[in-house]
């Protein structure tokens, strides 16, 4: 592997983001799902590849061919299977990088039950993936009891986190497991906008919510493909004499990369000094993006006190996350394995049928007893995120609210600064696989079954619906 090499795996998946840009402007139906170009690339690659393209060609030419490894040679498909452990630092890494940080105070009373409700989802995810691991998954089909998490991961965590924690997978003996959430993961994102758009579609048959606006449709358009768009103007004249601007921000990410990894090294340091020669690893198997993510919230601290935060452009950090997500989920798409998607066919199933029906429970009958007022706004965002990206949420509640009547889009915004950083990608995301391996499936079961539990208690207790209906509702 050179350099060389590099560049040129670099140009296919462009090129391969550009047919799926093609095709998804081509056909509608993916525009109506909400489909990213990186997903429709990520399985063009695949499908061109040895594992399909080259399966076909091998029952037509039996003789060796060079069109059995499909259009993409082996060397190029080492270099995209370690793209994603990189890129998925920078993805993170962004997530905070240019976005106000208020104090806490401030956070939770404007989204205070909107984390309830996330985290009872997340972690509830957990509590139900690990409960079918202990009682049917590994003694029936004796799949690794680290399947349990594969729910959050790639429900919660999305294509990003899947792709993310593949290191670890495989470290730890359970490489399929990879292949199984990125899989899950792609499911998550289609189920997710087709359930989204059922259930809106039944809110306004039944009078819950208003007839979505053709003016919300359009922004919908606009924002199909990634995250957040926020808008920050940026003292453009003062900070082009000290650079230009994209470099600065990709200074910005790689900064708060280094600080991640500073940090993930002096707790790996700590980890030794109190164990010392115990058996036991938590931090070397836990990845770096977590940190990279509390290494952009601790730069982004810091600039906001120094005053340099001003010059922070959120939609170039944007772009460039964006860029880096796209990268990845085509790499990672397209060195997806069939082969082991199809050994655990079964399980795979029944952990996506168990993920959708937790999330369906959690939008249906948990949202309208924890959310005081518009509960369908609100509870729709999250069930968008907790089925496997954060833009699916955003969709929906611009379906549900295009004009942000409710607020929910600025609580579900605020909500990411105390929800991020632990599930959905966080901490105990990347930190769950190695504490299934360590400690056993069951110990790990009780403590996030408590946790998930304590949630709903607490959401269930502080934020009782209000009577007065509210304006989503009239």
């Amino acid at each position: 592997m050179n350099l060389e090499l590099i560049f040129y795996s670099l140009i296919l998946i462009g090129i391969l983001l550009l047919a799926g840009k093609i095709i998804r402007r081509r056909y509608t139906v993916f525009q109506k799902l909400f489909i990213p170009a990186s997903i429709i690339g990520g399985f063009l690659g695949l499908i061109l590849g040895g594992q399909v393209l080259g399966w076909f060609a091998g029952w037509f030419i039996k003789k060796e061919h060079w069109i059995h490894e499909g259009l993409f040679p082996e060397q190029v498909l080492q270099v995209w299977s370690g793209l994603p452990g990189l890129l998925i630092s920078a993805v993170f890494a962004a997530l905070f990088i240019g976005k106000k940080i208020p104090p806490l105070k401030s956070i939770w009373h404007k989204a205070g039950p909107m984390v309830a409700h996330g985290q009872t989802l997340a972690w509830g995810q957990y509590a139900i993936g690990i409960s079918l691991a202990i009682f049917l998954l590994t003694p029936v089909w004796g799949i690794s009891p680290l399947s349990g998490a594969l729910i959050e991961i790639s429900f919660e965590g999305g294509h990003g986190t899947a792709a993310g924690l593949a290191d670890t997978f495989r470290e730890l003996g359970f490489a399929h497991g990879a292949d199984l959430a990125l899989a899950l993961a792609t499911v998550g994102v289609v189920m997710g906008t087709l359930l989204g758009i059922l259930l809106i579609n039944w809110g306004v048959r039944s009078g819950r919510i208003d007839p979505p606006t053709k003016s919300g449709s359009q922004e919908q358009e606009e924002l199909a493909e990634h995250d957040e768009r926020e808008t920050q103007p940026m003292d453009v004249d003062r900070i082009s004499s000290m650079t230009e601007p994209l470099s600065l921000h990709l200074a910005l990410v790689g900064l708060a990369i280094g600080i991640g990894w500073l940090v993930h090294q002096g707790l790996v340091f700590a980890e030794n000094a109190v164990l010392g020669k115990s058996e036991f690893e938590l931090m070397p198997h836990v990845p770096l993006f977590p940190l990279a993510m509390i290494g952009g919230v601790l730069l982004q601290i810091f600039l906001d006190r120094i005053g340099y935060s001003r010059y922070i452009d959120r939609r170039l950090i944007n772009r460039i996350s964006g860029a880096a997500l796209d990268i990845l989920i085509v790499s990672a798409l397209a060195t997806l394995s069939l082969k082991a998607i199809g050994e655990n066919i079964i399980p795979f199933i029944i952990l996506a049928v168990a993920g959708i029906s937790w999330n369906l429970i959690g939008f249906l009958v948990l949202a309208p007893l924890m959310f005081p007022r518009d509960w369908f706004a609100r509870g729709m965002g999250n069930f968008g995120q907790c089925m496997g990206m954060t833009v699916i949420g955003l969709l929906l509640m611009r379906i549900v609210d295009p004009d942000n009547k409710t607020g929910a889009m600025e609580s579900f915004g605020y909500k990411q600064l105390l929800f991020e950083p632990v599930v959905g990608g966080g901490l105990f995301t990347a930190a769950s696989l190695p504490l299934i391996y360590h400690f056993g499936p069951f110990p790990v079961l009780v403590f996030t079954s408590g946790i998930a539990l304590a949630w709903l208690i607490f959401g269930l207790i502080s934020f009782r619906p209000v009577k007065k209906p509210s304006l989503a509702e009239n």
